[in-house]
């Protein structure tokens, strides 16, 4: 209970007091420090539910179980070392005149009230109560995305505003269907919406309500989640936003829309008894995972090109998930784990990266090794860890699904090889030049923070070679929770 209360009032309170002071020099400290006492308080609250077991809260308007509380802890994490990162990166945006006093008020608060949004997301037991912290969500993510007052920019979150407000619309009336099916087992009073009390009696739920209602919060958090056909708004918001915003939305948003779909999940294949869940799943996963892939191809923004690469790999993870069963599941889980890890550090490299070349253009960036060999080896090993080469944790992930996917699902296999093989080439080809091409470049006013770059590979090198018992419990816990 009370790791709970300081898991969400920290940045709630975080974000308040840094929209008053968020344009002091010292705020950037300030911001870490509140970042490092919600993660802190996130470990607390995982080892009191590993020790104790799934807790109801607060009038049981709060769930905790194997299946949310590591994510807690991860989403805490990276928005730890993404305020280390945006420390010098924020810096010297605000040297450059990118940045005046009101919009470093903005960011900071803004950054804090999006990681609260994120955490009482992953922590409710209120479908309602979801739907707002999605929509608040995008709210914040908004602001961020526009921070810098530039056309592009907010054209970029206008986009994602209309997209994404028509997509937790839709996954609004999805909630309002999913509560008509439950009323008429529950009745009239405030369990309705309770994720718990619906997961007790989802064998009595309508079948045709509830496969209304999981069309429907499909398409809304999947458009939060970036699915194909209704991933148009996450290149942009990526390219034209500030580089942390970037790393938190592929290392933290995407996971928390794919959660609210696999609770929805879990609640469909109980009350229809058959995977039509899992193959509208499969469908759009598969699809984002070759559309991507040929768009990704295409890019001659750095940051575009890993914004696809985000829409590719949660392709994958929809993919599995879809699947269905215990390898899928857990391998679906452990991809989500790496691929926030991973990719938060690849932005981390490539923020420093176009600081260095004043561009997002590939063409234009060269010889990062010769200029600061930390940030050249970091994109790099980066970039031969989110295309799945050994014996990084995203090659056992992606190792799983395709086994599984061989074995459950052969008539897919061949369009996952396509997309990975296209994403490999792309990819690579680009970012060579980059790393060890002829330098174009200078060095920074301010030393880049690299730290959370090589703390976030290494983790992921771990996990491919070794999943601590305590990670793995978990992981076999929360795919058996999934089903399928």
């Amino acid at each position: 209970m009370e790791a709970l209360f300081f898991v969400l009032g920290i940045p709630l309170a975080g974000g308040m007091v840094l929209g008053l002071i968020g344009h002091r020099d010292f705020a950037r400290n300030v911001n870490v420090a509140v970042s490092a006492g919600t993660f802190l308080a996130a470990c607390a609250l995982t080892a009191q539910i590993i020790a104790s077991g799934p807790a109801l809260m607060l009038q049981d308007q709060f769930f905790i179980d194997p299946l949310n509380v590591f994510l807690v802890t991860l989403t805490a994490f990276v928005g730890l070392t993404t305020a280390i990162f945006s420390r010098p990166y924020m810096r010297i945006e605000q040297d450059r005149g990118k940045m005046t006093a009101r919009r470093m008020r903005l960011y900071h608060g803004m950054y804090q009230l999006f990681s609260f949004t994120m955490l009482l997301a992953l922590t409710t037991n209120n479908l309602g109560i979801l739907w707002v912290a999605m929509e608040a969500a995008t709210l914040t993510t908004v602001l961020l995305v526009s921070v810098y007052r530039t056309a592009a920019s907010l054209e970029a979150a206008w986009k994602y505003f209309i997209l994404c407000g028509v997509g937790i619309a839709l996954a609004l009336f999805g909630t309002v269907l999913l509560y008509m099916a439950a009323e008429k087992v529950l009745g009239m009073h405030g369990a309705t919406l309770l994720w718990s009390r619906l997961d007790e009696i989802k064998g009595q739920l309508d079948p045709a309500i509830v496969t209304l209602a999981f069309a429907f919060l499909l398409i809304g958090y999947g458009t939060k989640v970036g699915m194909v056909p209704l991933h148009s708004w996450l290149p942009d918001a990526h390219a034209e936003g500030p580089t942390p915003v970037s790393a938190v939305l592929s290392g933290l948003l995407l996971n928390v829309a794919m959660y609210a779909v696999l609770r929805c999940k879990v609640l469909t294949d109980g009350a229809l008894q058959r995977p039509m869940a899992g193959q509208l799943m499969m469908g759009f996963g598969l699809l984002s995972v070759v559309v991507a892939a040929f768009f990704l191809s295409r890019q001659k923004d750095v940051k575009r090109m890993f914004a696809y690469s985000s829409v590719e790999h949660m392709g994958l993870i929809t993919f599995a998930f879809g699947m269905g069963g215990a390898v899928a599941n857990f391998a679906g889980l452990l991809h989500m784990t790496v691929h926030s890890l991973v990719k938060s550090a690849i932005f981390y490299t490539v923020g420093h990266a176009t600081q260095k070349a004043d561009t997002q253009i590939m063409s234009e960036i060269r010889g990062l090794i010769k200029v600061n060999p930390k940030v050249g080896w970091g994109l790099m090993i980066g970039v031969m860890a989110i295309l799945g080469l050994p014996p990084f944790g995203v090659f056992a992930s992606e190792f799983l699904i395709l086994t599984t996917a061989m074995r459950e699902q052969p008539w897919a296999t061949p369009f996952l090889l396509l997309g990975l093989g296209v994403a490999f080439a792309s990819m690579l080809i680009r970012v060579l030049p980059m790393v060890f091409g002829e330098t174009r470049l200078v060095p920074l006013a301010h030393p880049p923070a690299l730290v959370p770059v090589f703390v976030h590979l290494g983790l992921s090198l771990i996990l491919g070679l070794y999943i601590p018992p305590y990670l793995n419990t978990w992981y076999v816990q929360a795919a058996r929770m999934l089903g399928g």
